[in-house]
């Protein structure tokens, strides 16, 4: 089945984008399944590359690499990286900056679109 996550919520300061990419990882650690993520809003600053998070806390940029890892995409929404003027060469590997036309494309493409 084809997952089409779409995140708004920034990436700490609240639990929804963290249990968001918890099931995003389970579902693209089964097989058969195809997950895409796409990052909106302040969700955007959950793609910037080597944050620093207090010891034992957990680090979205390695939640979004468990995606990745495992054939999953995430695309970066360029009009909210540009409002929080972070630049492509922040974005943490395996992502990449997207656009409506691709969020549009990967809405048509998915079975379900789950929003956080």
């Amino acid at each position: 089945m084809k997952q089409l996550f779409i995140f708004n919520d920034a990436p700490y300061g609240s639990e929804r984008t963290y249990n968001g990419l918890r099931l995003a990882g389970s579902l693209a650690k089964r097989e058969g399944e195809q997950v895409r993520v796409f990052l909106m809003g302040d969700s955007a600053l959950c793609a910037k590359s080597q944050q620093k998070v207090p010891q034992g806390y957990y680090k979205v940029e390695d939640m979004l690499g468990m995606v990745t890892r495992r054939d999953g995409e995430v695309g970066v929404c360029g009009t909210c990286m540009d409002a929080r003027g972070m630049a492509e060469t922040e974005l943490s590997e395996g992502t990449h900056r997207g656009t409506m036309d691709e969020l549009t494309t990967w809405t048509q493409w998915a079975d379900k679109v789950i929003v956080f």
